[in-house]
């Protein structure tokens, strides 16, 4: 099991759910020392899990986390390709060139070179399934958020077309969803909103939830866990809201 985006809440939480699981983890990030916290957590919950720090914007780094795993494990039967950032916040006229580049780069590459490494991979070890992080802004929009908008939406288009692809190799592709979830990404994106008072869009934003409140990112772990199991035999190309009810209320 690969997880990319490893050293984030999201990816942390994912990397304990699955070693709690009994699965072999492979933890993939960019942040060397982060990493290594998601890799303590991990043993100390009684699992051991090998850490690769890697681009996931680099072809030759995804080929490389790729071949560490097969050759410590043997096998590849499932990625959480979870890395992503949410760059600039600003209007789409205000957006800096660099920064619309970075977003695509991370979000939809990073996701696209998984998809490329991993499928072959997973469908050599007999089959699994790969989940990619999208959002609730891949199935909307937002003002001020416009890349990172445009990156997820990209992340559902991807990850329809690889169910395709890959289903007659018994390789599922599905993704999650979330709405905001508590983690370093949306304080950034609180901060970047309204810097004198991100409190003040926090409770904005969570007020638009039906539930009121932000997810955790074990909420988030516990649904990808599910759609990488047999359980989820059956789902493929599926798009998994994880929204507090923000899709009911319209």
């Amino acid at each position: 099991m690969i997880v990319t985006g490893a050293a984030g809440g999201i990816g942390r939480a994912a990397v304990r759910r699955f070693s709690s699981e009994g699965a072999t983890v492979v933890a993939v990030d960019l942040a060397r020392s982060d990493l290594d916290g998601t890799a303590a957590a991990a043993t100390a919950a009684g699992s051991e899990v090998m850490t690769v720090k890697a681009d996931v914007t680099s072809d030759r780094d995804v080929a490389r986390y790729v071949a560490a795993t097969l050759d410590a494990h043997g096998r590849v039967d499932a990625l959480f390709n979870n890395a992503g950032i949410e760059g600039p916040i600003a209007s789409l006229v205000d957006c800096p060139a660099d920064g619309f580049d970075r977003v695509m780069d991370v979000n939809v590459r990073g996701v696209w070179l998984g998809i490329k490494h991993t499928g072959p991979a997973i469908a050599a070890s007999g089959g699994g399934a790969i989940v990619n992080t999208a959002s609730m802004l891949g199935l909307s929009g937002i003002a001020q958020m416009g890349a990172y908008v445009a990156s997820k939406h990209a992340v559902i288009g991807l990850t329809r077309t690889a169910a395709l692809e890959f289903a007659p190799l018994g390789v599922r592709v599905c993704a999650v969803a979330p709405a905001p979830v508590d983690t370093r990404m949306i304080r950034a994106i609180e901060e970047g909103m309204n810097p004198d008072d991100p409190d003040a869009v926090r409770q904005i934003i969570a007020s638009r939830v039906p539930l009121e409140r932000y997810a955790t990112p074990d909420e988030i772990a516990a649904v990808t866990a599910f759609l990488c199991s047999d359980d989820a035999a059956y789902m493929t190309g599926t798009v998994v809201p994880i929204d507090g009810g923000s899709q009911a209320a319209g």
